[in-house]
């Protein structure tokens, strides 16, 4: 490998450093508004840990994918999901930006890293619908535990995704279970504190928690049987 191909590939990493301070609407457990970078980690850390669920895909691929999938928001940034219909046009800037973003490396680094993402924004292939399904359930599980505003629209969730989590049983399934954890942040209006009125059996607030808990349980029982299979 040459100097000049080194440099590049130095600088589109500097550049793409951008990422970790682009930050999104959700909020982490502990208050803060949660990166891009980050988002982006733990979508890779869900792939990891389901990846004997996914059988006959290749993970390698995968996860580079997972990877790049949010990669052009180093530029302009993140734009929430319930403004993705307003223009401009999420995949255009996103698609100009990684452009951009890329123009320092190599030209095979340079077109692996654009067909990567263009294979995710198409979404036919298994893995490209494996990683839009997970890349929605990260997002989900983050909202679901994060300590967010007072007005955070949970309901959101429970419609965010449907699509690109029904490709498979085994992100059905997943789905399925987050929702009961959205459906619990909402009954408990969205604040995670439990109080002394919570802890009333008598409570109404209880009795949809008790409900939940008895959906989970449910929920798990159907995993179990299906063996929470990718086929």
């Amino acid at each position: 490998m040459n100097i000049d191909t080194i440099q590049g590939r130095l600088a589109f990493l500097q550049e793409a450093e951008q990422l970790k301070s682009v930050l999104r609407s959700a909020h982490t457990s502990s208050g803060r508004a949660e990166s891009t970078a980050e988002h982006t980690w733990r979508l890779c850390l869900m792939a990891m840990v389901f990846e004997d669920a996914l059988a006959g895909l290749d993970m390698l691929k995968l996860l580079k994918m997972c990877l790049i999938h949010d990669l052009g928001e180093a530029i302009h940034g993140d734009i929430p999901a319930t403004e993705q219909d307003q223009p401009p046009d999420k995949s255009t800037q996103e698609h100009a930006d990684l452009l951009h973003l890329t123009r320092h490396l190599d030209e095979p680094q340079r077109n692996h890293i654009l067909a990567l993402w263009q294979e995710y924004e198409a979404a036919t292939t298994p893995e490209a619908q494996a990683v839009k399904a997970l890349d929605k359930l990260e997002t989900i599980l983050q909202h679901n535990q994060g300590r967010n505003p007072a007005d955070f629209d949970y309901a959101f969730n429970l419609s965010y995704g449907q699509q690109q989590t029904s490709t498979a049983p085994l992100f059905a399934l997943m789905r399925s279970l987050v929702d009961v954890g959205t459906r619990r942040r909402m009954a408990q209006g969205g604040n995670k504190q439990e109080t002394a009125d919570i802890l009333n059996v008598s409570h109404p607030q209880n009795t949809r928690k008790r409900e939940s808990e008895e959906a989970m349980a449910e929920l798990a029982r159907q995993a179990q049987a299906l063996g929470m299979g990718y086929e």
